[in-house]
């Protein structure tokens, strides 16, 4: 278990987190291992086998910190927020314009032209630092077949078609992939993008990464006044966060260069992941935890925001972005802007 920069992330399994007035306190086997403030929590997320008293959620519901559930790999499986926040007008809004298929069609767009457009920035960065004459070629070939789906985007006219479009161009992006690995490749090169379960090892550290992305993203959402789990791209299902999911999109490239960069840099370790009867690739703890301070270490880095034209933490993203998203919705901008990011 580890705080790191006003996250609590706990993934000794067994743990049980209790209530000392104000204070978080986290103890295994009935031993304390550590007490945090309340007021030094934004967000605390939990691993597998963690056990939570009524108290701290009580505690967390009712300073607005968000306490996920994830599975021991690292897949969202619950959230606990606090009671929705936020003018009900706005709610009432996004679940119309929801079931409006031009203002779903409108928003779809613009969060797959994000994401797309920051694959692309990804591939043009990796052309940039690969020497090798093969991966060049390789990845420059896939940035222009990129820049040809965000053209097409603006064409698209059904939701389906917007998804159909998303999908040729994740299939170009991941088709590349292993050329943006440098270091280690017959270890750590994906075979495409796989997942539940992710089938070696670079997908594990994605999915992992992804799932506290979404935590991010879906926390974002709820601090806005908005719905995380009615979407505009993503399909409404129980128990899906498909907001969060449309969210988080933009970001995923951000999330996969952060993952190339602990390949890259060898902070993670062929033995640091397990295979599994079936083909299922699992993290190790170790692993777990020196993923989520590169993360949290992502997360404190300064960017300019590309709409807004301020310095801000990366790990505020998402807020701001849930913020925009509220304004087009509220009809106070013509649009959604997605973040892209060079």
């Amino acid at each position: 278990m580890e705080i790191q920069q006003s996250t609590l992330y706990v993934m000794t399994q067994g743990a049980y987190l209790h209530r000392d007035h104000l204070t978080v306190v986290v103890e295994v086997n009935r031993e304390r291992k550590l007490g945090i403030p309340l007021h030094n929590l934004e967000s605390v997320v939990l691993f597998g086998n963690v056990m939570v008293s009524p108290g701290v959620l009580e505690l967390c519901a009712g300073a607005g910190v968000a306490v996920s559930f994830l599975s021991e790999g690292g897949r969202l499986l619950a959230r606990v927020d606090a009671p929705v926040s936020g003018n009900v007008l706005l709610r009432r809004e996004q679940f119309r314009q929801a079931d409006s298929e031009q203002r779903s069609l409108e928003y779809s767009r613009a969060i797959v032209a994000g994401k797309v457009q920051n694959a692309r920035a990804n591939l043009m960065r990796a052309a940039r630092d690969n020497a090798a004459d093969e991966d060049q070629q390789a990845l420059q070939g896939a940035v222009i077949e990129l820049a040809s789906m965000s053209r097409k985007l603006e064409f698209c006219e059904t939701r389906d078609e917007v998804r159909g479009t998303e999908g040729a161009a994740a299939r170009s992006y991941f088709g590349v992939f292993p050329n943006m690995v440098r270091q280690d490749r017959p270890v750590f090169a994906p075979k495409g993008r796989t997942r539940r379960p992710p089938l070696d090892r670079c997908n594990a550290l994605l999915s992992f990464l992804y799932a506290l992305l979404l935590a991010d993203c879906s926390a974002a959402l709820s601090g806005a006044g908005l719905d995380p789990n009615v979407g505009f791209l993503h399909h409404d299902r129980p128990g899906r966060p498909s907001l969060g999911l449309d969210l988080m999109e933009e970001f995923r490239p951000m999330v996969d260069r952060l993952v190339l960069t602990l390949i890259n840099r060898r902070q993670v370790a062929e033995s640091g992941f397990t295979l599994r009867e079936g083909g299922a690739v699992e993290i190790s703890a170790e692993t777990r935890r020196a993923v989520i301070a590169a993360w949290q270490q992502r997360k404190q880095e300064q960017v300019t925001h590309p709409l807004l034209q301020q310095s801000t933490r990366v790990g505020l993203l998402p807020h701001l972005q849930a913020r925009i998203l509220a304004r087009a919705i509220r009809g106070e901008a013509p649009g959604y802007m997605p973040c892209m990011l060079k």
